[in-house]
């Protein structure tokens, strides 16, 4: 009886741990999920759709966000999201990953510096506009937005509001 005990301790004891490290990992739904989002945040964020599944709670509940804003934004700051969103996509995890850190490292300025820069930008932008003015060159509307543009500087202002 006693050796038949501890047979069966032995066995638990072997048996409970194999058992337990081979139970599947079950991981709950990222949500909200695409068929979850009405249609109209749908259509705002139609771009983002092929990578939506990839996206983690966090980056979507801001896109959720922005497409909550975009009904309140003037024609122009609309064809802007959309335009970033589809630039946005088109970057490689690297490069967003950059820009990211880029635009983490632009809010941690003081404002003073960080107003110095957004100057610097318009300056260079209108610069350029002239230069190819002269030249003949189409204008580029990615280099040229409007000076009321200057707070957001790269596409992951979008999702800091940080994809």
């Amino acid at each position: 009886m006693v050796k038949a005990s501890w047979a069966l301790i032995l066995w638990l004891c072997l048996v409970l741990p194999a058992a337990a490290q081979s139970k599947p990992e079950v991981r709950k739904p990222v949500r909200p999920a695409w068929s979850e989002l009405t249609p109209a945040q749908q259509q705002v964020l139609a771009p983002l759709k092929p990578e939506w599944e990839d996206l983690d709670a966090t980056r979507r509940k801001k896109w959720v966000e922005v497409a909550g804003r975009y009904p309140k934004m003037k024609p122009e700051e609309q064809q802007r999201l959309q335009k970033r969103m589809i630039e946005w996509v088109k970057l490689t995890p690297q490069e967003r990953k950059a820009a990211r850190e880029k635009y983490q490292s632009l809010q941690k300025l003081p404002p003073t510096k960080r107003q110095e820069m957004a100057t610097e930008w318009q300056r260079y932008q209108k610069s350029l506009a002239q230069q190819q003015r002269r030249q003949g060159a189409p204008l580029d509307p990615a280099l040229t937005d409007p000076p009321d543009s200057a707070g957001a500087t790269t596409p992951a202002a979008e999702t800091s509001a940080s994809k």
